[in-house]
């Protein structure tokens, strides 16, 4: 990894933590799919886009509607639990 896009990541980490308003170090839990028979959506505001059978990365699980996510572009942001798997 370049210096370019280490600072880069740090600049996210730091934007997701301000608007998520997310306190301590960010560790992934563990990894899940999102389900390949879900429709896709855009996502917008604090969700996050959804693809079919994208894995993402489980930063917390906030609420029993809800999980704080992180994708492979290392974008943040809510996913309904409903669509998510286990892998």
């Amino acid at each position: 990894m370049t210096l370019k896009e280490c600072k880069k990541e740090e600049k996210a980490d730091r934007e997701f933590q301000k608007k998520f308003k997310f306190e301590g170090s960010i560790n992934v839990l563990t990894q899940m799919m999102v389900d390949p028979a879900v429709t896709e959506k855009r996502g917008g505001g604090k969700n996050l886009p959804l693809r079919r059978g994208e894995i993402l990365d489980v930063i917390q699980f906030t609420n029993q509607e809800q999980i704080l996510c992180r994708n492979s572009q290392r974008r943040y942001g809510y996913v309904p639990r409903t669509v998510m798997l286990h892998l």
